[in-house]
């Protein structure tokens, strides 16, 4: 009754056919070959293009546009995920589908061709615009191909995608920029791309949700202009552009404007792009907060993991991305075995609460690393740490998916991702400032007493300014502390010092160097276990363990949204 209620208020609605009763088994499993394909790109992309950046940088000499490669596509990729998952409950999954595949493909073919860091920028773009379809579109396509009870197992198969694509991207990327040229990171989607569109094209139905409503142009506006300046805020280098500047207080203030008028115009329009009457479901609110929450710590871990690796351990930056990949394999084997368990017991709650504290568990172990931590210290935690990932994104999706009416699975589905973006997307600033700030400070503690003893003469070949920015690369990070110690046992030497007593005191500031960046990242590791005891606690206290439906007709009342 609550279900049919909320619908009469949200939009009128057409015909629905039930494609899960009626698909037979190799169609479906063809549609989701070409959905995860498809997936698998955008995803991949995110990975793939970021070993390319220092070849480009050379190619087209432009190191300070160089940020804005990923800036542009986060910008587009998470503007218009809202968007499409609404579109897609209008007009079909197979349209948005086609629609994301040849703009990311155009995309792709584009930045191939580039002549200059600005056509790159533009052409990267248009490939996030074409990856939001991809991305919001396809979480949802299970729910129209299998009923909740039969759905979990594939979504573990969906979170596997981006576990897969992360261990696959650095790798493929630097193989292809070293033996090839950068130019085929982007070409490399083309014909993978083609083949997705094909199995969509002549596989899949048009996947119509029955939702009939007009497309909300105003709040679409809105939500760019609220979105748009919060992630320019929140990722603009913060040593170019500080908190306090007045572009960065100019953006964050036009985004809350922006959402002000965005949340009313959503509150009269028929069909809004977010429904936050939505909100009134307690599993939907709960699926996002917990998706918000964790996105931020799995952010965190994931981008700070690769500064640990580089600055304390002294891998490269290669290498470092391959030391992730037990963490990556961990994340994708849990993904898959807690949803298959899922789909055999019937209950989701009890494998999110277990995924949460594993996490939990794994961030602790994190906390524990220090400036002698070897490659195998940091590989075992980063194995615990991801069977406790890996749970959590299909299962809150899967949860989400069973509670929702099923004319909402599309902007909802979107929803959840969306908001798990901007979770990221917030995490990483706060972390940054974490490491920022907490770096300076351990520096000034650890370095500066070694430096202060020396001669003034050794003093004046150090310089640690530029150690102070969270935002140095990794791997030009670690060349300059071991160029700082080089430097320095060479100035010691050449002052008079004997040989043996130089590499000692370059050895010194090394291990303080070392030392800073430990205490830096571990804290915010600390940080990060509040965040996943949030989520724990808010499933634990409100997520209700509702029975997976059977079918996508309309629900029976025990399996209907529960409402606040």
């Amino acid at each position: 009754m609550a279900n049919e209620e909320f619908m009469a208020t949200t939009a009128v609605t057409g015909e629905r056919i039930d494609y899960a009763s009626i698909l037979p088994g190799r169609t479906k499993a063809l549609i989701l070959a070409g959905v995860l394909l498809g997936l698998f790109l955008a995803a991949l992309d995110q990975t793939i293009v970021s070993t390319a950046l220092p070849a480009i940088v050379a190619d087209f000499n432009g190191l300070d546009l160089v940020a804005w490669i990923s800036t542009g596509y986060l910008l587009a990729s998470t503007t218009m995920v809202p968007i499409y998952g609404k579109l897609s409950d209008l007009y079909g999954r197979r349209a948005i589908l086609i629609w994301g595949i040849i703009v990311f493909l155009l995309g792709s073919a584009l930045c191939g061709i580039a002549a200059d860091m600005v056509q790159l920028i533009i052409f990267r773009v248009i490939q996030g615009v074409g990856a939001a379809a991809l991305t919001s579109t396809a979480f949802a396509v299970p729910a129209d191909l299998f009923a909740p009870a039969e759905r979990a197992r594939y979504m573990g198969m969906f979170g596997g995608v981006f576990g897969l694509s992360s261990v696959v991207g650095p790798f493929l990327g630097g193989l292809i920029t070293d033996q090839i040229s950068w130019h085929w990171v982007f070409y490399v989607n083309l014909p993978l791309g083609l083949i997705a569109l094909a199995f969509i094209l002549r596989k899949m139905p048009p996947l119509k949700s029955g939702l009939r409503a007009p497309i909300d142009w105003l709040g679409t506006i809105f939500l760019t202009l609220a979105v748009v300046p919060l992630l320019l805020g929140l990722t603009l280098d913060k040593g170019q552009y500080p908190w306090g500047s007045p572009l960065i207080v100019g953006l964050l203030a036009t985004a809350a404007v922006s959402t002000a008028i965005f949340l009313t115009v959503e509150r009269r329009a028929p069909s809004p792009i977010i429904d936050f009457r939505l909100f009134r479901i307690r599993t939907f609110w709960v699926a996002i907060a917990a998706s918000v929450l964790n996105g931020s710590a799995f952010f965190g871990a994931i981008l700070f993991l690769s500064l640990f690796l580089v600055n304390v351990v002294g891998l490269s930056a290669t290498a470092a991305g391959t030391a992730q990949i037990p963490l990556m394999l961990a994340f994708v084997t849990s993904s898959i075995t807690a949803s298959a368990l899922v789909q055999r017991v019937g209950r989701y709650k009890p494998f999110i609460v277990g995924g949460f504290i594993v996490m939990l568990f794994g961030f602790f172990l994190m906390t524990q690393l220090s400036a002698q931590s070897s490659v195998w210290d940091v590989t075992w935690r980063m194995v615990i740490l991801g069977m406790g990932i890996g749970p959590a994104m299909p299962l809150l999706n899967l949860a989400l998916q069973n509670a929702v009416p099923f004319q909402q699975i599309g902007s909802a589905t979107a929803g959840r991702q969306f908001f798990q973006q901007l979770g990221q997307a917030v995490g990483a600033a706060l972390f940054g400032v974490v490491l920022s700030t907490t770096l300076t400070a351990q520096i000034a503690a650890n370095v500066a007493p070694v430096v202060q003893s020396l001669p003034a003469a050794v003093q004046e070949q150090l310089d640690l300014s530029h150690l102070r920015s969270a935002t140095v690369a990794a791997e030009g990070a670690a060349g300059e502390q071991a160029d700082i110690a080089g430097k320095l046992a060479q100035a010691a030497e050449a002052y008079g010092l004997p040989a043996a007593e130089a590499q000692a005191i370059g050895g010194q500031v090394s291990l303080a160097l070392k030392t800073s960046f430990a205490s830096s990242i571990t804290r915010i590791y600390s940080y990060a276990i509040w965040l996943v005891a949030a989520a724990l606690a808010l499933v634990v206290l409100f997520l209700p363990e509702q029975p997976l439906r059977k079918t996508n007709r309309a629900e029976n009342p025990a399996s209907a949204p529960v409402f606040e």
